[in-house]
């Protein structure tokens, strides 16, 4: 058996059909002998099968009773390769040496006091610099629903492992659609908090990495965004709350956007979550964000901070891929990261002033189909000297410059038999708001089918394919 759900692993667990010592050995089996995804980086050992027995008795001890403060207790999840962790090595997806201390960060011990069980990390690409999971640490992460395809990224382990089932739920990050692309390309669910709602530590000089859950539903999701926020002393930004939702919940005002290039095959299956938004009684109208430059800014933001903490004498060991935009970062002067932040405001002006107007903006997730698991994005943005890395994502990266809350759940399969994503954006704290929502909206749209499990294609060839470069 493997991972079916924190819901499901609760009940089962209370009314004592399995024990959590039985379910963590079953997933770490399941991980080292059937993950040919190629997800985790590392696998728990003792201290998962110790934080099951203390499960266990405390289940044994106090009943139904010990999920009331404990409400993650026996859950198996999964850690970013991104993150620190006590317990297993940390990488970063780098050949570089992690300095930090091996100790959790805030989320995981947060996630850890909730009664969860880390059964490992995740893959990422290096410093999550791309969109796609491929790197020279680990193969790239391969798609559950064909394996010949990208995963996604940078959180790509962390989605493919939820939806294999090889695990309840997971941890990422998102600096610039990292959690919402792979949660649409895996089929499962990825929500990105509010800037601030959960601590990350340590953050970026840039301001838009967040760090939230992935799981097979949004109620998970929910779940284990929860428990992970809430401000914590190393990271001054954290602590924000909810806002008030809106009077009337049954009649929301949302504003649908379609950015240019959305394939037809997305088109036709995301319409169905806005018919299904019709249908609910809420008003959806067409709208259109501008913002001039905008991927421009985001590509000088990213770049100067890549270019900051990257030593020239360790460019061996970098990723080939990310050591363009660590050069491109090293040619940027201040007055045109000034001006990137500029823009960043404009964004922030503009989406204040939309947000005057709708409840919530809905899209298309991501306006493509999956693309080969060896490259950085579709084939004409896969030469990572062009960088356009993260410029067939326009749906991603805006909501990290604003720190709005974003969650991406399955709208349907298109014909390739591949997911595609739809994503709802609240106002900056309106959190619950979007989760609830969501939820709504998932129960309306028809599940997905399980992944198949058909031999996978081998992935020896993967590990250089980060450079990007044109073979031709």
């Amino acid at each position: 058996m493997t991972a079916r759900g924190i819901r499901r692993t609760k009940e089962l667990l209370s009314r004592r059909e399995l024990t959590a010592v039985e379910h963590v050995q079953d997933v770490l089996a399941a991980v080292r002998e059937r993950d040919h995804l190629d997800a985790y980086v590392a696998v728990a050992g003792e201290e998962a099968l110790r934080a099951a027995e203390h499960a266990d008795a405390l289940i044994r001890e106090r009943g139904r009773e010990a999920w009331w403060d404990m409400p993650l207790l026996g859950v198996t999840v999964s850690v970013k390769d991104l993150l620190q962790t006590r317990d297993l090595p940390t990488t970063r997806g780098s050949l570089l040496p992690n300095t930090r201390p091996a100790q959790d960060a805030p989320a995981v011990a947060r996630l850890r006091a909730a009664g969860a069980i880390v059964v490992g990390k995740t893959s990422t690409s290096e410093f999550g610099w791309s969109a796609s999971t491929v790197g020279r640490v680990a193969p790239p992460t391969r798609n559950p629903y064909d394996p010949r395809l990208t995963a996604g990224g940078s959180s790509g382990g962390a989605a493919a492992a939820v939806a294999a089932g090889l695990c309840e739920g997971a941890l990422g990050t998102d600096g610039s659609g990292s959690i919402r692309i792979p949660a649409a390309f895996c089929g499962v669910v990825g929500y990105k908090p509010s800037y601030g709602r959960v601590p990350y530590y340590p953050n970026g000089a840039d301001r838009l990495a967040h760090q939230g859950p992935l799981a097979g539903s949004v109620a998970d999701a929910a779940l284990l965004g929860q428990v992970i926020a809430g401000p914590h002393p190393t990271d001054p930004d954290s602590g924000l709350g909810s806002l008030d939702s809106p009077r009337d919940m049954r009649s929301l005002r949302i504003g649908w956007i379609e950015y240019e290039g959305t394939d037809p095959e997305i088109r036709r299956v995301t319409d169905t979550a806005r018919e299904v938004l019709l249908e609910e009684g809420h008003h959806v109208d067409e709208v259109e964000v501008r913002c001039n430059n905008l991927y421009p800014a985001v590509v000088d933001i990213l770049a100067a901070n890549e270019a900051a903490g990257t030593r020239p004498q360790d460019e061996a060991l970098i990723d080939p891929g990310r050591l363009h935009v660590v050069r491109h970062g090293r040619t940027l002067s201040g007055v045109a990261v000034i001006q990137a932040e500029e823009i960043r405001q404009n964004l922030r002006a503009t989406l204040r002033s939309v947000m005057d107007n709708y409840d919530l903006l809905a899209m298309a997730t991501v306006p493509v189909e999956p693309f080969d698991a060896t490259a950085i994005g579709p084939h004409w943005a896969a030469d990572a000297r062009d960088l356009l890395w993260l410029a067939w994502a326009p749906a991603s990266y805006p909501y990290n410059m604003t720190g709005q809350p974003a969650a991406s759940l399955p709208a349907g399969l298109t014909s390739a038999g591949l997911p595609a994503g739809v994503q709802l954006v609240g106002p900056v704290g309106a959190d619950d708001l979007v989760l609830t929502v969501a939820r709504r909206l998932e129960a309306m749209l028809a599940p997905l089918p399980q992944p198949p499990t058909a031999p996978l294609v081998p992935a020896t060839t993967a590990i250089t394919a980060s450079t990007g470069e044109r073979t031709s």
